[in-house]
């Protein structure tokens, strides 16, 4: 008995210290619920996941939950960042599926259940430095806010890499480019051009403090790489948010702001099948500007300019700007032009017939009366365009585009028909060259799935070989003495406003007379069984073409024509580009746009 008076005694003198043992648990798990733990963060280099200076942090929730998150660096508050499950991490080396929009970040109604997730955000750390990262979680129950919500707050002090060096921060913002190979080609040197948006007060001498810099993939490093800035526009109006008459507010948040365009192109190096990122930083009010020089020259005066680099030679002609002249440099003693025939020029059309009046052709301006044309490092482009020739229902352009390093240019055409025109010819597409200076026609017909070779001396005059209107290649070329002419087919379509495009039996041919040609049908009855029919170009439509054109040697090569199709994989295969921008502070957080709600009467 007084044994088990002593036991009772004991475990009576326990119960307080195990219900306050109790409490403490409870009040630990309690704690617990309510925490968030950020399992990992760090601050990193871009990579083309993450193409730009960031933090990283891995963060666990007490419970799913639908989630809004809040970043905040050295007491600053991040515009916007981004949230992915673990399961939606991909290639590190590649960039990622776009979720949201990041200026759209507060606007999405995002309803999934988070548990574990990555979040990630921009950062513009210097090397060796401690950052206070604060993230906070709102734990919703609905994807919009509401007044039973729960914020979970957690702050790290993170330390940057001690690595390679980050760019000047003179220069105040950068934008982020993911270049991207996709046809196994690598790629070195290779001219990249990009349109890029910059708020006004940012670009005040975008053309003098544009910087591009590629990221090496291993070490980080930076490189500054040729670049070039221009084709600069501006919209310097701003919205006005002025009340309406009755003093109701028009808006809450600007539509728009003053923004600044400008056309960037750069050199790059793409290893075949990778992504690499390049910085285009900018902004740096004392930047002194900067001159690269590549093997691109030009000379002379508009339209009839001389465009060389080390490959190839080119003159336009100084009536019309269209190719007059092209030369191999390494066969310099077999220049390629035309000259036996109005013009002269190697490239003669766009081109409409409408009878009575004489056939005419883009290369018959004299000069056109729009000129325009661009010297750079990087990028030389020669537009012209006007209208056509005693054809004044009928106008059309010609642009060439010319790059470092290669033996290619590229052309760029368009006819657009202002009133409705009856014609028996309307062409585009056409290159005319000297007979003697070739002995061989070549093609790939898309319907044999074959090369066509044609001895251009067995061709009668006025005889066409005709292919299919979306030829992937067609070439001229000497035999003897080694060297190629080609036409490479980028793209070719044909559009109408006012009506559908209206053409007959559109297709590609080849004639030889005292010269040989090329040239695209779009509706041409002349060439046709019943040549005096007419067929209408009808207002509104639009006919444009995208051509590579590639001089080369043939005698190098197993087949005459195996660099055209290499050149070809490389041209219909740019690299591939992703733009990634910060989020500026000054991007509205509300959803603003202007609709039209006018009932119809």
């Amino acid at each position: 008995m007084k044994n088990t008076f002593k036991q009772l005694t004991r475990l009576t003198a326990l119960l307080p210290v195990i219900f306050i043992s109790g409490l403490k648990a409870e009040s630990q798990k309690a704690r617990t619920a309510n925490q968030l733990n950020i399992k990992s963060i760090e601050l990193n280099y871009p990579v083309p996941a993450i193409p730009f200076y960031h933090f990283r942090a891995e963060i666990e929730l007490p419970q799913e939950s639908i989630i809004e998150v809040e970043a905040a660096v050295d007491g600053k508050v991040l515009r916007a960042t981004d949230i992915r499950r673990p399961s939606d991490l991909m290639n590190m080396n590649r960039p990622t599926i776009p979720i949201r929009p990041p200026s759209g970040y507060n606007l999405s109604h995002d309803g999934t259940l988070y548990k574990n997730f990555i979040l990630t955000g921009w950062v513009r750390w210097e090397t060796g430095k401690d950052y206070s990262v604060r993230i906070s979680v709102r734990l919703k129950k609905n994807p919009d806010p509401s007044p039973g919500d729960i914020w979970l707050t957690a702050t790290r002090t993170v330390s940057a890499p001690r690595g390679s060096a980050v760019f000047s921060s003179d220069w105040k913002n950068y934008k982020a480019l993911i270049l991207s190979e996709t046809a196994g080609i690598s790629r070195t040197g290779e001219a990249v051009e990009v349109l890029l948006a910059f708020y006004s007060d940012e670009a005040q001498q975008i053309e003098r403090d544009i910087r591009v810099v590629a990221v090496d993939p291993q070490t980080y490093e930076l490189t500054e790489v040729p670049s070039q800035v221009y084709d600069r526009m501006e919209y310097l109006r701003e919205d006005d948010l002025d009340p309406d008459e009755k003093g109701k507010p028009t808006r809450q948040a600007e539509l728009w702001l003053p923004t600044v365009t400008a056309r960037v192109a750069f050199l790059a190096d793409v290893p075949a099948k990778t992504s690499r990122v390049y910085l285009v930083f900018y902004n740096n009010p004392d930047a002194m500007g900067k001159v690269w020089t590549t093997d691109l020259r030009v000379q002379g005066e508009a339209p009839g300019l001389q465009i060389e680099n080390s490959a190839i030679s080119v003159i336009l002609h100084p009536n019309s700007g269209h190719l007059d002249q092209i030369t191999l440099k390494s066969r310099p003693d077999i220049p390629l032009y035309h000259r036996s025939e109005t013009n002269g020029a190697m490239h003669w059309n766009p081109d409409i017939y409408v009878p009575p009046r004489p056939w005419t052709h883009t290369a018959d301006w004299n000069p056109p009366k729009n000129v325009s044309s661009v010297a750079g490092s990087i990028i030389a482009r020669s537009d012209v365009w006007d209208d056509m020739r005693k054809v004044p229902e009928v106008d059309a352009s010609v642009r060439y585009e010319f790059f470092p390093g290669v033996p290619y240019f590229i052309s760029s055409t368009s006819i657009r028909i202002k009133e409705t025109v009856q014609a028996l010819a309307l062409r585009n597409a056409e290159m005319v060259i000297k007979r003697d200076l070739i002995t061989h026609a070549a093609w790939y017909d898309i319907v044999r799935d074959s090369v066509i070779i044609y001895d251009v001396s067995e061709i009668p005059d006025f005889t066409d070989l005709k292919m299919e209107a979306d030829v992937p290649w067609v070439m001229f070329f000497n035999k003897e003495k080694g060297v190629g002419f080609a036409g490479i087919q980028l793209s070719y379509s044909n559009t109408g406003v006012e009506s559908p495009v209206r053409v007959l039996n559109p297709f590609f041919y080849i004639t030889a007379g005292p010269w040989v040609y090329w040239a695209r049908g779009l509706s041409h009855t002349f060439l046709s069984s019943n040549m005096q029919q007419v067929i209408p170009a009808l207002k509104g439509n639009v006919f444009s073409e995208r051509w590579a054109y590639l001089v080369f040697e043939t005698d190098k090569s197993p087949d005459p024509f195996t660099p055209v199709t290499e050149w070809r994989k490389r041209l219909i295969n740019p690299l591939r580009i992703d733009l990634v921008e910060e989020v500026d502070d000054r991007v509205t957080r509300i959803m603003t746009e202007a609709l039209d709600d006018a009932k119809s009467e």
